[in-house]
């Protein structure tokens, strides 16, 4: 059977040994997705990094964005503001070429 899903032996065995247990990153996302949860999803994951040192639980910022994306919890994107700046273009004038010669 391996050799026609081309698959090695010791391959196939150790995946239906992984079969039966828990992912390993499940808790860590469980408490990433409440505090998602509580901050209304604005948390990108540098700030849950952050949050996740000040709570005592140390991983590395890519271990954190993996996490993140492999269970759907990114932060939203942010909104278009409504106003912008537009800096010199606030005075509008007469447009001197578009008139009759």
């Amino acid at each position: 059977m391996c050799r026609f899903f081309g698959v090695s032996g010791s391959g196939y065995h150790d995946y239906i040994k992984r079969l039966g247990q828990a992912h390993k990153d499940a808790a860590l996302a469980e408490k990433l997705r409440v505090q998602q949860a509580h901050c209304f999803q604005t948390y990108g994951y540098r700030r849950m990094h952050l949050w996740l040192e000040s709570q005592g639980i140390h991983h590395n910022p890519k271990t954190v964005l993996r996490i993140m994306k492999k269970y759907g919890i990114l932060s939203e994107i942010r909104r278009k503001r409504k106003w912008r700046n537009m800096g010199q273009r606030m005075r509008k004038y007469e447009n001197l070429l578009n008139r009759q010669f």
